[in-house]
């Protein structure tokens, strides 16, 4: 191994660009950690310094904390800054002799939607690139220059090693990533894409420098979903315990319409204008993806976690119970409990009765109180497939007007309405119909926009991200069920709930839940705070989270990653928050108008640790970002990222710097 206290600042930095953080085990290697931050220039002067190496830990030292040393927020001296991913935020990492180092960190992407990257046989293959039913790319034919439409919005995202890997073409140690699309927006005479287009997934075969940790692309693949009738927009993901990418399939499909131009369109380009139609009932699911030895992907979905707006599910540590994120208005806190450990595949369906003890707003936010389940059922996902395959809306349930005898009024996503089950076909209305029979069953319908969900292991600990306390939520709204929790006031800047779990819990019908990690306790653990639009166009405090969105928990750190879904922050961010000091760290600013999306923190793999996190639709400005502010970072957004269709992947990387 080369000698590094022989080697110059400046070559080391050439010599290791692209490192990730610290390995957080013991201090070995950790002065050999170097990383080159996106977007910078390694030769600038400023990352001259002496030839002494930095101070570094003894051999055998063992990490005992960090900080992170958050970086201002972007501003108009710098439209770079805030046309691009910025990364000017540190980690402060204490070692249990006492020693203390500093990492600076950056950010590296694997591509950018859009680009040729390397398929692994010689060849190259579009990353974000859509496909038909027969995996053949889906072509833009709206302009002159035909060319296969690609995805502007990577979105959930996990980073895995297998036992035994066999990729051509690695040299160091292969770990594999999968990335899925969320989302194609392209205006077509006027008529967005959103949503019509089958989402795609990629699995990364990614080369790891064992040395430095630095991670490089040698192979992209796109997994065939047409065994699952195509996936339908994807939005947050998780690593499941067993090692595969749980992904989710949000606002379901309304099976109720008689006409869905939304749903006639994408099955019109998944089924490559056969004239097949896609059905309502296959989408709104939970979609795994598998990743193979040889780099290769296959999925499977499962149809008994309910069909929801499913977002960012989280696997307890039994491998049994799972939250899910339900991002709706009038959305509720659902819980899966499998029959198997680490199967999906069978198990029952809750959902979460809400009792408020506190309403107040500011520090209690969301109020706070008790929780109790209603099961709604048991089944397989087999045989709820089945009935995805042959049912209706009106096998299922019927619609009536206010006042029907035997109709119940619901709200569904806002709306105002009158509905009742047909008789026998309870299961298939519990898993196929799950946000309307979930009202009906008693369930509480009320979070507005309930996204990301991760764990806190240690203290048995849930968190849910509100991404706004608005509508369904707030006392004397119209969409807040009568007689349920609410608040006294909007919160447009949302929040995130912290539910306290344990075992013994039993459900509203008084039967045994056969859980460990069941919520029976919610608070509120921070919201944001609404501000008057300042000089940029902010509406929110941009020194608090606005819209949490994703969150990962690192048990090693005690830290909560968050990522921000903000139309009331110009430059939307990645947070930390450190559970025990109750302090937040801005990690990472995003485009102006894109979305964070993709977080996963990863406490090791190797011995390296990775925070994933990845932008969509940079440009897409807040109606009250300030001219200004546009005119002077859309040319350079635009350079940047393909007139806006194009969107990164990548990473949080680290920088070493000499101790303070």
């Amino acid at each position: 191994m080369t000698d590094l206290t022989q080697i110059s600042r400046r070559r080391l930095l050439k010599m290791l660009s692209g490192a990730p953080l610290l390995p957080l085990g013991t201090a070995a290697g950790a002065s050999a950690l170097l990383a080159a931050c996106g977007g910078s220039d390694d030769d600038d002067d400023e990352n001259e310094s002496p030839e002494t190496p930095p101070t570094t830990p003894a051999p055998g030292a063992q990490f005992q904390s960090a900080r992170f040393i958050p970086m201002a927020a972007p501003s108009m001296a710098d439209p770079a800054e805030m046309a691009t991913t910025s990364v000017k935020s540190a980690m402060e990492i204490t070692y249990d002799d006492g020693t203390v180092e500093t990492v600076q960190l950056g950010y590296a992407t694997f591509f950018n939607t859009g680009d040729m990257v390397p398929d692994g046989n010689g060849g190259t293959i579009l990353a974000g690139g859509y496909y038909d039913i027969n995996n053949n790319p889906i072509i833009d034919r709206s302009t002159a220059t035909h060319r296969q439409f690609f995805s502007g919005s990577p979105d959930g995202t996990s980073l895995l090693k297998l036992e035994n890997p066999n990729v051509p073409g690695v040299t160091g140690n292969a770990v594999f990533a999968v990335v899925q699309f969320e989302y194609n927006d392209v205006d077509l005479a006027g008529d967005s894409t959103y949503g019509q287009l089958p989402s795609p997934y990629g699995v990364l075969t990614l080369d790891q420098n064992p040395e430095t940790g630095e991670l490089k692309l040698v192979k992209y693949h796109n997994v065939d979903t047409s065994s699952v009738n195509g996936i339908w927009i994807p939005c947050g993901a998780s690593l499941s315990p067993w090692n595969t990418h749980l992904s989710s399939e949000e606002y379901e499909p309304d099976a109720s319409l008689a006409s869905n131009p939304q749903l006639e369109a994408f099955g019109n380009y998944l089924y490559a204008n056969s004239g097949a139609r896609a059905r309502a009932y296959n989408y709104g699911h939970l979609p795994e993806v598998i990743v193979n030895p040889d780099g290769t992907g296959t999925i499977k979905k499962h149809y008994c976690l309910g069909r929801i707006s499913h977002e960012l599910i989280q696997v307890m540590p039994d491998q049994r119970t799972c939250l899910m994120g339900d991002d709706a208005t009038n959305g509720g806190l659902f819980m899966f409990v499998a029959d198997r450990e680490a199967d999906l595949s069978a198990g029952t369906l809750y959902v979460a009765e809400f009792t408020q003890a506190s309403g107040a707003v500011g520090s209690a936010g969301a109020g706070a109180g008790t929780l109790k389940w209603v099961k709604l059922g048991h089944a397989t996902s087999e045989e709820i497939r089945a009935m995805a395959a042959s049912l209706n809306f009106e096998d299922i349930m019927e619609k009536g007007a206010a006042g029907d005898p035997g109709f119940t009024q619901i709200r569904n996503n806002g709306a105002e309405e009158w509905v009742r089950v047909i008789p026998g076909m309870e299961k298939a209305a519990a898993f196929l119909e799950t946000h309307r029979y979930a009202y009906l069953m008693g369930g509480t319908m009320w979070l507005s926009k309930n996204e990301g969900t991760t764990v806190n292991a240690q203290d048995k600990i849930c968190y849910s991200a509100l991404a706004n306390i608005n509508s369904s939520m707030v006392a004397g709204d119209s969409r807040n069920p009568a007689g349920g929790p609410a608040v006294d006031k909007t919160i447009n800047a949302g929040g995130v709930m912290a539910s306290k779990m344990a075992g013994g819990q039993a459900d509203t019908a008084g039967s045994a839940i056969n859980s460990e990690w069941v919520p029976f306790e919610y608070s509120t653990l921070f919201v944001g705070t609404d501000i008057p639009a300042d000089e940029l166009g902010n509406t929110c405090d941009p020194e608090l989270p606005a819209s949490p969105d994703n969150l990962k928990f690192s048990e090693k750190l005690r830290v909560l990653f968050i990522g921000e879904d903000s139309g009331n922050h110009v430059n939307n961010f990645v947070w930390a928050y450190n559970v025990d000091t109750k302090q937040f760290a801005r990690l990472l600013s995003c485009p102006a108008g894109a979305e964070a999306t993709g977080l996963h923190a990863v406490d090791e793999i190797n011995g390296w640790t990775y925070i994933m996190t990845n932008f969509q639709h940079a440009g897409d400005y807040t109606r009250d970002t300030a001219d200004a502010v546009i005119d002077a970072v859309d040319p350079l957004i635009n350079a940047a990222y393909k007139d806006k269709y194009a969107a990164s992947v990548g990473y949080i990387t680290g920088l070493t710097m000499q101790n303070k």
